[in-house]
């Protein structure tokens, strides 16, 4: 038996639809797990929760995936480092300083939320932080300070060479069926994804064309406010803001900008050198190559970097980064030894529940994904073999696969999640029908897993349950529901253009040509709909509120 059929479909779907009805992707997430064990345990419960328990260690006893949990937990040591010492808040008031203009002050916070890649909770909440005090006296609202905040959480650590969520992405990909046909290894597949991740694309240059043309829907009513000077945000009608972040400096300001550039500098060009590094350590076998030297000439730089192992390179280069930056804070006199123990401490406490989700991720897509040999389903064989012996259409597979992820992540609030369900079950199915059509393996698959990314990263950025929707609120002290009500009209928006891009990708099985449409139909779709909609600020009719 080569899998379980239908059967396999069930968790999945059971996950999927508990997500849906309880907002709660860990609960879910383990039933689902659960389920999958039931069916290859015969259905015995108590069989089916000692598999359980053993798929969970197994995921966490390989290497592969131990390494990036700890590349997780050095990312969070970091930033709970650059938090203690108030460096990114002297950074960004350094850059702060540079600007003197509204439109000035919303390209550099956009900026500051790209320069902020390694994880999309430190950028909400720091970005929000540093900047809150300087777009409040440019009269920016609230409301658009959130906005940008959220667009340049989610979607930048998705597509950043060197982030948690870029871990995520490669295991889950490395992991899903089919993966081996394609020749490269996952974090190359990356890489070749970034042109194709049409929805974070077009939400980070809707962020720049709402900041130098014109805002519309209730977005403009936010704006109309602060400007005028009615308000910052509208309490009456959208309640309290969620509230101040404490301050976490305990330097009492006297960290520098540099402070906070030179950890990210170093941890990048440590990356850089680590990838093709470990391919060469391990190349040295004792015997045929016995240094590195030999090691380096024995193959290309390019086949160095093809051929690493991401989690080593990108475990290495965290801990070196940690280490470097815990030295360099207490010789700057920034933070005592116990300062450093307690800053490292909270940073690793803070990814826990991200440590969490990933893990039920791999378990469930380890269960889904392996064959019945393996203890497994075979949920990606069977899927393979109903589409290739159907008529479904190649060039409907990446819109479809969209609009899925994109229903599935703003119904649950998360893009991990999506990501463990969505990615397992496009991969499988897009090498499958680009071998049924002679089409092209590498360009079908790409086009495929972008259109996954896409969709889950559309809910992660403006649902309301969403923790980066949030935490973007809270960095940008705006009532939550404020920012919900004006980014939903821009993340639709956003939505639909990438939408069509995916179309054209799918019709011409090019993910460049996808991208190319995207971005045309982007800036003629904007300036349609702000000559259509309201979109000045003057006609903005506001009724007299008390100042905040």
């Amino acid at each position: 038996m080569e899998h379980y059929g239908w059967l396999g479909l069930l968790p999945p779907i059971l996950t999927i639809t508990l997500a849906l009805v309880t907002k709660e992707v860990i609960f879910s997430l383990f039933t689902g797990i659960f389920v999958g064990y039931l069916i290859v345990s015969s259905w015995n419960p108590i069989t089916a929760l000692i598999g359980v328990t053993d798929g969970l260690a197994n995921v966490l006893n390989d290497g592969w995936n131990i390494r990036i949990v700890l590349f997780c937990a050095m990312l969070g040591a970091l930033v709970g480092l650059t938090q203690a010492t108030g460096a990114a808040n002297a950074f960004g008031k350094w850059m702060a300083s540079k600007v003197k203009t509204r439109v000035g002050t919303l390209l550099v916070t956009w900026f500051f939320g790209l320069v902020i890649f390694i994880d999309d909770y430190f950028n909400s909440l720091t970005v929000g932080t540093v900047m809150r005090p300087v777009t409040d006296e440019k009269k920016i609202s609230r409301a658009k300070l959130a906005y940008v905040l959220d667009s340049t959480a989610a979607t930048d650590s998705s597509i950043a060479p060197i982030s948690s969520w870029v871990v995520t992405i490669m295991s889950i990909t490395k992991a899903s069926e089919g993966f081996d046909k394609l020749g490269v290894n996952e974090f190359i597949f990356f890489i070749m994804l970034i042109p194709i991740n049409l929805y974070a694309i077009i939400a980070l240059l809707m962020v720049v064309q709402t900041s130098v043309r014109k805002d519309f829907g209730p977005m403009l009513v936010s704006e109309a406010r602060a400007i005028k000077g009615v308000g910052l945000y509208n309490e009456e009608k959208y309640g309290q803001p969620t509230g101040k972040l404490e301050n976490m400096d305990v330097t009492g300001g006297k960290a520098q900008a540099k402070d906070m550039i030179l950890p990210l500098v170093v941890l990048v060009i440590l990356a850089v050198v680590f990838f093709p590094m470990t391919t060469y350590l391990g190349a040295i076998d004792g015997e045929n190559i016995k240094t590195l030297s030999e090691a380096m000439n024995s193959m290309t730089l390019g086949d160095a970097f093809n051929n690493t192992d991401a989690s080593k390179a990108l475990f290495y280069s965290s801990i070196f980064t940690v280490v470097f930056t815990s030295l360099y804070y207490m010789f700057r006199k920034l933070l005592s030894i116990v300062q450093v123990g307690k800053a490292i401490t909270d940073g690793i406490k803070s990814m826990v529940p991200a440590l969490i989700i990933l893990t039920l991720a791999w378990t469930i897509g380890g269960i889904i994904r392996m064959g019945p040999e393996e203890g497994g389903l075979g949920l990606g064989r069977y899927l393979s073999e109903v589409v290739a012996a159907g008529n479904f259409p190649i060039w409907l597979l990446p819109i479809v696969v969209f609009l899925i992820a994109a229903l599935i992540s703003f119904a649950t609030g998360t893009s991990w999640g999506t990501f463990s369900i969505m990615i397992p079950l496009a991969m499988p199915i897009a090498i499958a029908l680009a071998e049924k059509n002679g089409a092209d393996l590498m360009n079908t698959a790409l086009v495929a897993v972008g259109a996954a990314i896409g969709g889950a990263i559309f809910g992660d950025h403006c649902s309301p349950i969403s923790d980066t929707t949030i935490l973007s609120s809270t960095g940008a002290n705006c009532p939550h529901l404020e920012h919900v009500e004006t980014q939903i009209p821009y993340a639709i928006f956003a939505m639909l253009v990438s939408a069509v891009g995916y179309l054209f990708a799918g019709i011409f099985d090019n993910p460049y040509i996808g991208t190319l449409v995207a971005i045309i139909t982007f800036f003629v779709a904007y300036e349609i709909v702000i000559r259509v909609m309201k979109s000045d600020v003057d006609s903005v009719n506001l009724d007299a509120g008390k100042q905040k």
